[in-house]
């Protein structure tokens, strides 16, 4: 591998709380160290205006924007599994993808890819009927995938000629299976920024991941994800560009 991306989960904001502007500051910081954003389209968190400042700052600093679409769930972050139907789940990850579109074009800029959130992301890795649904979404509003590699979804972007890029996170902890562990578990979320650094360079240089029972995991990627509401997430993000760029890798988008 001689180049990757790095993501993380942005624009999850809105004026009206009483924590934006924290929030505000801490993606305006990302915005200078990753090379793609998944930016929260209304349904899980976010606002016009927090859309409106993500396409502004992602054109501004040539950030490959995302839409980062979830169940309808602001009450619970977007991390509450939910059983909806195909229709209704197309129809929702179109109307978020609009959202954001929207904002994208009055910045100057385009979505270039799809990136689902929270439970959304983990059912589609083992849920065939809700990958699918998500695959025919990404294919109507002609965007790629972001996802896990190996699992229902990237199953079902094939299945419908969706082209699918390949996620893995340095701040989640990984089950046997390739699953992301539930953040309920101990361990689940890494905010040592020194291991996930560590995690990233066995990722992308070594190709591998240690799973939560100490096995041992292929890891195919071609971006490497850490999370805008982790712990000391841009010194993260910033610890694990510095050490991919030393190990010879190229930072750049991957859409």
């Amino acid at each position: 591998m001689s180049a990757i991306d790095l993501n993380s989960d942005l624009g999850e904001w809105d004026l009206d709380e009483a924590s934006s502007d924290a929030l505000v500051l801490g993606d305006a910081a990302m915005f200078d160290v990753i090379t793609s954003a998944n930016v929260a389209a209304g349904f899980h968190a976010g606002s016009p205006d927090s859309m409106a400042a993500s396409a502004t700052q992602a054109a501004a600093r040539g950030v490959s924007l995302g839409v980062h679409p979830s169940y309808r769930d602001r009450d619970g972050f977007g991390r509450r599994n939910q059983d909806v139907a195909s229709t209704i789940l197309i129809q929702q990850m179109l109307e978020q993808v609009e959202s954001l579109s929207d904002a994208a074009q009055a910045a100057g800029t385009r979505v270039r890819y799809l990136k689902p959130h929270g439970a959304l992301y983990n059912r589609i890795s083992v849920d065939d009927q809700q990958a699918d649904a998500v695959a025919r979404a990404a294919k109507e509003a002609n965007l790629p995938i972001l996802g896990l590699a190996g699992t229902a979804i990237q199953r079902a972007a094939e299945a419908h000629g969706v082209q699918f890029y390949r996620e893995a996170f340095v701040d989640r902890a990984y089950l046997p299976d390739g699953t992301l562990a539930p953040r309920s578990l101990s361990g689940a979320v890494i905010v040592n920024r020194i291991a996930a650094g560590e995690r990233a360079l066995r990722m992308a240089v070594d190709g591998h991941v240690i799973a939560l029972d100490g096995s041992l995991l292929r890891i195919e990627l071609d971006s490497l994800c850490v999370h805008g509401d982790t712990e000391g997430a841009f010194l993260m993000a910033s610890s694990v560009r510095e050490l991919l760029v030393s190990a010879g890798l190229e930072i750049r988008a991957f859409a």
